[in-house]
């Protein structure tokens, strides 16, 4: 625990003193001095933690630990109270935005009526700061007393899961390779096969060098080779020679590998000469074979050539470089030939490409599909077989490390607002929060609970009842987080540690306000399934008025049903759902909540958005679709009951928006829908009642969203045509598109996007089979056709077709009278739903 708290502490002083240039030049000392205390501190701070947590100590091994667990106790407060220094500091400042140029104002932070840390009244930021510093100083000064392992800064295999093995060599993948695995080998291999074996025609020794660029396939060339002469010599060994070597070390290889057994008993003992006597020895009368793989030094062979004797009866040595200098130097005392590899040529770059992207969905065949794209990454590898095979394996795998679906994106923006989840470069800060995820559940920490019927992906995920008990011990104990639940009647005891959450669970008892009155340091609130309007009302109010420095507000499926002004005080918040409560409106101070990231108001009773909103820069998902009754695959349904959110000019500035749901366009306006193409960082867009007037504007937005996954359109009425046809594409990352009105056609480059896995189109009335249109779709698995979406009388899914298809819809098709599937499609449809449409003949 403490060790995660400094690491917030840290985090919080470093962004400090990056972005804070009005610094005065004594507070800017003072947090840069105790972040390289906390630093020092930080080493051994896991093994301190570790012996807090022993369970069993006895004497004075029990003084110990309880000393252990007060030192620790003391550090993650103090660690608290720097946050809280630093968060109240950047409060004011942006209530004072002058404070941020007037060195009076830092003068007077710190007098504060009722301060959030339990420190001595200051009378400015500077003096609070030297406080903290004495106290992290005499912190580390008793540290020595407990006998802390230190332990170097580095990252964890959470941080970096390619490092759950350590030591791993990428070239040994390479050396074991199966014979359908490779592409492009056999004259080099033939050739290389034909210098070793000609001992006939040349009985001197031969050094034959393996040049080529790294990723040519130098070492599988020749350990397949290796493997299939090694048995026509008396004796043979393959060294993977390291960088930097050591003679000895190679002459003790060599040794090992052809003295099977006892002979090379007591070489560890050996100096170089008497090493390189004992392999000549050995070799006196012996045809042997030795390879030497991924040599960088030029002068190489004149550290082994005299190990390596010319008996005259054929010996052979095969070196693998980089660099045609190595088999050059090599010619000072032997015969030597060079076999010079080249990049693969297009047909057989194309060719490995296949049999590692597709060999297990499509037997190693490319889907007529996918050829284009597939010759153009082909192409950009530059015909290096390393390059084709990891960029195949990588694709081949795609689909699989989507394990987590979006149905956790509420934990993940709880995370996030937490901080708990810490950027990486090149990852967004949810595909961090995914990795850590699968982490848990790689670790069996996190058990899958519930699958997703067509995806084959995680949906739900829990804990196992004993790992719970663990978990509810350690949050105990850590004060990690306070459960209030029932008539909960407890209170919080002073000698507790401080804790930064707390959990309100269907509770009511007036003694659960006095608790949160008392908890100045808490930084979340979850509010779950909190019956009593009044109570959690009352809770809202308290924390506006009282606890500046929340960050996580959280009153899903509570009665809560009014927000009163004072949610604006609470500058540092990052997450608020009001999901299924019985909230109405928003209040205009809603657009101070400037550190917002997450606004979830679904299954509420908000029908607009406050322009105020427009403010909120650092917004990334705004989760805000009303109530309506809306059953896709049951009943006829009306399109009139479908209720979305008004929203208001200035929804452009929400720069850093990802998901936006769900957009009533019949309020927007022609200006506001243009916003839209400002928000370039969507991944999930839905909007409903759209005008067929306003599509052109709409489609020409959608075109500048390059990271669009999700899609849903909806026309205000059944005669409001989609014009789609203004939408040129959209990008390769779409995976769900869903269509609800009628199309004037289908585009001709749906059949590109190879990503989608859901399609779904409602009353799109569509005169020509769309199945023609999507055949080629091979990693679709749900299409939905629902309520006159096609006009037809004939569906017909003809052999191939949707080769990862799981569920088709057809439903409400009031002109269909025949569904033709033949044989060799749809091969592992799971559910079928067809009807009621009037015409359709179903066999019995």
């Amino acid at each position: 625990m403490a060790e995660t708290a400094v690491g917030f502490a840290i985090d919080r002083m470093v962004s400090l003193l990056t972005n804070e240039t009005s610094l005065l030049r004594d507070v800017h000392s003072e947090v840069e001095s105790i972040k390289h205390e906390l630093e020092a501190i930080q080493c051994f701070l896991k093994d301190a933690d570790m012996k807090a947590d022993l369970e069993y100590s006895q004497g004075d091994h029990q003084t110990t630990r309880d000393g252990v667990k007060a030192w620790v106790k003391q550090l993650t407060e103090i660690a608290f109270q720097i946050e809280d220094v630093i968060d109240e500091y950047t409060f004011h400042l942006e209530q004072h935005p002058g404070g941020r140029r007037a060195r009076g104002f830092i003068a007077s932070l710190c007098k504060i009526g009722r301060s959030v840390i339990k420190l001595k009244p200051c009378h400015n930021i500077a003096s609070c700061l030297q406080e903290i510093k004495k106290a992290v100083v005499e912190i580390k000064e008793r540290s020595a007393r407990y006998g802390f392992d230190s332990i170097e800064k580095g990252t964890t295999n959470a941080d970096n899961p390619s490092q759950y093995v350590s030591g791993y060599d990428p070239r040994k993948g390479s050396m074991y390779l199966e014979d359908d695995d490779l592409v492009g080998i056999e004259s080099p291999r033939d050739e290389l096969v034909g210098w070793l074996l000609n001992n006939d025609q040349q009985t001197q020794r031969a050094v034959i060098s393996v040049v080529g660029m790294g990723g040519l396939g130098k070492t599988t060339l020749a350990r397949k080779v290796y493997d299939l002469v090694k048995n026509d010599f008396d004796c043979h060994a393959w060294i993977a020679v390291s960088q930097p070597y050591q003679k000895e070390g190679l002459l003790k290889k060599i040794i090992k590998q052809f003295c099977k057994g006892n002979n090379s008993q007591g070489i560890d003992s050996m100096d170089e000469e008497a090493l390189t006597e004992k392999v000549r020895q050995y070799l006196q009368k012996k045809r042997y074979a030795v390879f030497f793989d991924d040599v960088w030094k030029v002068g190489f062979w004149g550290d082994i050539e005299h190990a390596l004797l010319d008996n005259k009866i054929g010996g052979r040595i095969v070196i693998t470089t980089r660099s045609k200098e190595v088999g050059d130097f090599c010619k000072i005392s032997s015969s030597v030939y060079d076999l010079e590899l080249k990049p693969l040529d297009p047909e057989k770059a194309y060719e490995l490409f296949c049999k590692r992207a597709f060999r297990v969905e499509f037997g190693g065949r490319c889907p007529p599909s996918l050829n284009d794209l597939s010759r153009k990454i082909v192409k950009k590898c530059g015909g290096l077989p390393l390059a084709i095979v990891a960029i195949a394996g990588l694709l081949s795998t795609k689909d699989r490390t989507r394990t987590i679906l979006s149905s956790f994106q509420g934990y993940f923006g709880q995370w996030i607002a937490e901080g708990f989840i810490k950027s990486k470069k090149d990852k967004t800060l949810e595909g961090v929060a995914h990795q850590y995820l699968s982490e848990l559940i790689h670790r069996s920490l996190v058990q899958i609970s519930d699958v997703h019927f067509l995806r084959g992906t995680c949906k739900a995920c829990r804990v196992h009842d004993l790992l719970h008990e663990v978990i509810l011990k350690k949050m105990e104990d850590l004060s990690f987080c306070r459960v209030l639940s029932g008539n909960d009647q407890s209170t919080l005891r002073g000698d507790q540690l401080v804790t930064r959450r707390l959990s309100i669970s269907n509770s009511s008892s007036i003694n659960v306000l006095h608790n949160i009155d008392q908890s100045f340091q808490v930084r979340s609130i979850l509010n779950f399934k909190c019956s009593d309007r009044i109570f959690a009302n009352s809770i809202l109010s308290t924390l506006t008025k009282n606890f500046k420095l929340l960050k996580l507000l959280d009153f899903e499926d509570s009665a809560l049903d009014y927000i009163h002004e004072d949610i604006g005080n609470l500058f540092h918040l990052r997450y608020l759902s009001l999901r299924n409560t019985k909230v109405k409106m928003l209040p205009k101070s809603i657009g101070k909540l400037v550190n917002l990231e997450t606004l979830d108001i679904r299954d509420s009773f908000v029908v607009e958005i406050p322009a105020e909103i427009k403010r909120l820069s650092k917004l990334r998902y705004l989760l805000a679709y009303s109530r309506y009754d809306f059953n896709i695959d049951g009943i006829q349904f009306n399109l009139s009951t479908v209720r979305g959110m008004k929203v208001h000019e200035g929804i452009g500035c929400l720069g850093a928006l990802q998901k936006l749901s769900l957009l009533d366009a019949s309020k927007m306006g022609v200006d506001i829908i243009k916003e839209l193409g400002k928000l370039t960082h969507l991944k999930i867009l839905e909007i409903f009642k759209l005008k067929s007037e306003d599509g052109k504007i709409l489609f020409e937005c959608i075109e500048k969203m390059n990271h669009l996954e999700s899609l849903n359109v909806t026309t205000i009425s059944g005669d409001d045509i989609i014009h789609i046809e203004f939408l040129s594409s959209l990008p390769q990352s779409l995976r769900s598109l869903s269509l609800t009105g009628p199309l004037s056609k289908l585009p001709e480059w749906i059949s590109r996007l190879q990503n989608l896995v859901n399609l779904t189109l409602v009353l799109t009335k569509l005169e020509d089979d769309p199945v023609k249109t999507f055949r080629n779709l091979h990693n679709l698995l749900m299409l939905r056709m629902l309520c006159d979406a096609y006009n037809g009388e004939k569906l017909q899914f003809e052999e191939g077709v949707f080769p990862r298809l799981k569920l088709l819809s057809a439903m409400h098709l009031s002109k269909l009278n025949s569904i033709v599937i033949e044989e060799g499609a749809l091969p592992i449809l799971e559910k079928l739903i067809i009807g009621p449409s009037p015409k359709l003949e179903v066999p019995v």
